[in-house]
C-alpha cells in the first residue's frame, strides 16, 4: 500500500518531449507536489533528417528534475521513471556516453531501407500486426549499422535508455515499449535475431529488454549532484510517451480506452489479447500487468483550426458554435496529406462538403469538432470490428479536453460516458509507473488518477449525430474507396 500524507514519499516522472523535458513529483494520492521543465533549444532539421544533441537531453533533464524537487524539503523520492519519444535512437559507448546525435522519432533518412525491413521480417510483422514505417527505429538501426556508425563495443539505445544511463552512470536495459519500433518481437519476448541477421544487424548492438516498471539501477552520486535526485533513488524501466500518457489517463483495465485529441487524434486502450490489424493502422504494446495496449493514430484533429482560424480565441467562439446544432454535409478535418487510422491511405486529403460556401468562424469550429468526433466514432467501430473490447470507459486528454462543449459532443457521438482527468501528460504517467509494484500498474493508476469531470451521452442527440456520422462515412467510402 502506498503511504499518503503531506510529508510522505513522492515518485518522479520525467518526460523527454520534442520541445523540452518535463518532470513532476507525485504523491500517493495523485497530487503533484512539484513540477519543472526545460526547453530543448537545439533542434536540427534538414530534409528527412531530424537530430537533437543527447547532451542537451541530459542538461534539460537535470534542470527539470531540480525544479520539480526544489520545494519538497527533503521528502523521500521513492523511485523515478523516464518516458521518451517513440522511435528516437542514439549510438552510445560502453560507458553510456553518446557518440553521435540523437535520431528523432520523425527522422526518415532510412526510408530506402523500409522495403528490405518489411520483406526480411514479413512473418514476424504479420503475426504482430506491425507495418514498419520509415520513421520507425528499425530502418534507422539498419542504416546506422550499414554505414559504420556503430563502432565495436558500442550499442544503439533509445532516448530514455540514454538518459537513464546518465542517471545510473552505466548502460541499462531498455523496455518492451520503447523496443517495439526497433522490431522487438513481443510475442516471442525476444529480439528477432534471424530477421536482424538478414538485414546485416548484430543483435549484440541492442540492449537487453525488460517490462516497463522493472528496477534498472539507482541514481549515482555524480548524477545526483547534477539532477538534485538523491543518490540511491531507484530508477525503473519506462515507456514511450504515448503509453505513459495512457497511464496518466488510467485507461489500463480491459475494455477501457483513452483518446488524446490535440493537433491529431490518438486512441489507445487495454485488451486481454492482442489486436492484429491487417491494414497496419493498429499496433499493440505489452501491458506491464499482462495483456496488451492496442492503439491507433489518426491524422485528423484540432490542428486544422490553427490553419483555418489563426489567432482566434476558440473558447470565446465556443458558445456560438454550440448553438448551431449538427452541421449539414460532412467534414473530414485532415491536418495534412495522408491518413493512418481508422483507415490507411497515404494520399488521403481532407474535405468539407455540403456546408456553407463561406462558413463563419463559429461554423468552422462546429464542423471541425463534429468531423473529428465522427472519425473518433469510426475508430472505435474499426477497433470493435478487429475484435477489441471497447465496452469500457473513455478518458479524454489533450489540448481540447479543456473545452467542455467539445467533451460533451464526443460523449454524445460515442454514445458512452467521457471522463477528463485532473492531471494528464506523460510525465504524470511516468510517475504513476514509478510508483507501481510489478503487476499492479492498473490498480496504482486507479488510486492516483483523479477525474476533473464526467460527461454522459444525451440520448436526445443520438439520432441527429448518427446521421451526421453516416454522412461522413458515406463520403469517405465514396472519396477514398474505403469501406468503413
Amino acid at each position: 500500500m502506498l503511504a499518503e500524507g503531506p510529508g510522505g514519499p513522492v515518485w518522479l516522472g520525467v518526460d523527454l518531449g520534442t520541445q523540452g523535458v518535463r518532470a513532476v513529483a507525485v504523491d500517493a494520492a495523485g497530487h503533484v507536489a512539484g513540477a519543472g521543465s526545460a526547453r530543448l533549444r537545439h533542434d536540427l532539421r534538414r530534409g528527412p533528417r531530424h537530430e537533437q544533441d543527447p547532451q542537451e537531453w541530459w542538461t534539460a533533464t537535470c534542470a527539470a528534475t531540480s525544479a520539480a524537487l526544489a520545494g519538497l524539503r527533503g521528502r523521500e523520492v521513492a523511485a523515478l521513471a523516464v518516458d521518451s519519444t517513440s522511435g528516437t535512437l542514439v549510438v552510445q559507448d560502453g560507458a553510456g556516453r553518446a557518440v553521435g546525435p540523437g535520431l528523432m522519432y520523425d527522422d526518415t533518412r532510412a526510408a530506402a531501407r523500409v522495403a528490405a525491413v518489411r520483406e526480411a521480417g514479413q512473418a514476424v510483422w504479420a503475426a504482430l500486426g506491425y507495418r514498419v514505417q520509415a520513421a520507425w527505429a528499425l530502418p534507422k538501426l539498419v542504416e546506422l549499422c550499414a554505414t559504420g556508425a556503430v563502432p565495436a563495443g558500442h550499442t544503439v539505445v533509445h532516448q530514455a535508455d540514454h538518459v537513464v544511463a546518465r542517471l545510473a552512470g552505466h548502460p541499462v536495459a531498455t523496455d518492451t515499449s520503447h523496443a517495439l519500433k526497433t522490431g522487438y518481437d513481443l510475442l516471442a519476448d525476444a529480439w528477432p535475431t534471424a530477421v536482424f541477421e538478414a538485414l546485416g544487424v548484430d543483435a549484440a548492438v541492442l540492449p537487453a529488454v525488460v517490462p516497463p516498471g522493472t528496477p534498472l539501477a539507482v541514481v549515482s552520486p555524480a548524477a545526483a549532484a547534477e539532477s538534485a535526485v538523491p543518490a540511491g533513488t531507484p530508477v525503473v524501466a519506462g515507456m514511450t510517451d504515448g503509453c505513459a500518457a495512457q497511464v496518466a489517463a488510467g485507461a489500463l483495465a480491459p475494455g477501457d480506452w483513452c483518446s488524446a485529441l490535440g493537433t491529431t487524434l490518438v486512441v489507445k486502450g487495454a485488451t486481454a489479447t492482442p489486436v492484429v490489424d491487417p491494414a497496419g493502422g493498429v499496433y499493440c504494446h505489452r501491458h506491464p500487468d499482462g495483456g496488451w495496449l492496442p492503439g491507433g493514430a489518426s491524422n485528423v484533429g484540432a490542428g486544422v483550426l490553427r490553419r483555418e482560424l489563426p489567432g482566434v480565441d476558440l473558447a470565446a467562439l465556443t458558445p456560438a458554435a454550440a448553438a448551431l446544432g449538427v452541421p449539414p454535409g460532412a467534414t473530414y478535418p485532415l491536418v495534412g496529406v495522408g491518413e493512418r487510422f481508422p483507415f490507411p491511405d497515404p494520399d488521403a486529403r481532407g474535405f468539407d462538403v455540403g456546408g456553407p460556401a463561406v462558413p463563419t468562424p463559429a461554423e468552422t469550429l462546429a464542423r471541425v469538432a463534429h468531423g473529428v468526433a465522427y472519425v473518433e466514432r469510426l475508430a472505435f467501430d474499426v477497433l470493435a470490428g478487429l475484435g477489441a473490447d471497447v465496452s469500457g470507459a473513455v478518458t479524454v486528454t489533450g489540448a481540447t479536453s479543456a473545452n467542455d462543449w467539445w467533451n460533451q459532443l464526443r460523449a454524445d457521438v460515442l454514445g458512452r460516458p467521457v471522463a477528463v482527468p485532473r492531471e494528464a501528460g506523460s510525465a504524470f504517467g511516468a510517475a504513476v509507473l514509478a510508483a507501481a509494484e510489478p503487476g499492479s500498474l492498473a490498480a496504482t493508476a486507479q488510486r492516483m488518477v483523479r477525474l476533473r469531470a464526467r460527461f454522459d451521452p444525451r440520448p436526445e442527440r443520438a439520432d441527429a449525430l448518427a446521421e451526421g456520422c453516416a454522412r461522413l462515412r458515406a463520403e469517405l467510402t465514396r472519396e477514398r474507396r474505403w469501406s468503413l
